[in-house]
């Protein structure tokens, strides 16, 4: 369904990679209840003001309703280091 808009309470704010089964992954994620199906990720997580506060971009597979966001300061650490390395 295009231009659909959930809730997206946020149940965590600091949730580990490691508690997801990523090893590899440096940065903590935001816990919510966004909707996030395959082929839909990647939308912005908004407060109240507007404001992006992070990036949806994984669901938990065992769990119905859990989704996960970059938080949007590990988001500019990430492009700026895109800019200053080129990857």
């Amino acid at each position: 369904l295009k231009h659909s808009v959930t809730a997206g309470i946020v149940s965590c704010v600091e949730r580990k990679a490691s508690e997801l089964g990523l090893v590899s992954a440096r940065t903590g994620y935001i816990q919510t209840d966004a909707a996030v199906n395959q082929g839909n990720s990647g939308g912005p997580l908004i407060n109240l003001d507007g404001e992006v506060v992070g990036i949806n971009n994984m669901k938990a597979v065992a769990a119905d309703g859990v989704s996960f966001a970059i938080p949007s300061d590990a988001l500019r650490e990430i492009v700026r280091q895109f800019h200053e390395n080129g990857r």
